[in-house]
């Protein structure tokens, strides 16, 4: 089974990606879902795992941006 991290910041980019996207992911694989805007804690993990913006999907080790709804840097803050 495929590994998939959602990586998002809560903002409405990022909530309708996991509505449309992220939703339809779910009827097929587990899919963790990481509000960076709430678990500064997990912003590493995003990093290590090539994310640069949010929302973002990780996917088998593969990042892979969505939309730009906002930088990891501005998130660190």
């Amino acid at each position: 089974m495929s590994s998939i991290i959602y990586y998002h910041a809560g903002c409405p980019v990022c909530i309708e990606a996991e509505r449309t996207v992220v939703s339809e992911l779910q009827k097929v694989s587990d899919v963790t879902i990481v509000n960076l805007g709430e678990d500064k804690t997990s912003l590493a993990d995003a990093k290590s795992a090539g994310v640069q913006s949010v929302p973002a999907l990780v996917i088998n080790g593969l990042s892979f941006h969505i939309n730009f709804g906002a930088a990891l840097s501005a998130l660190e803050s």
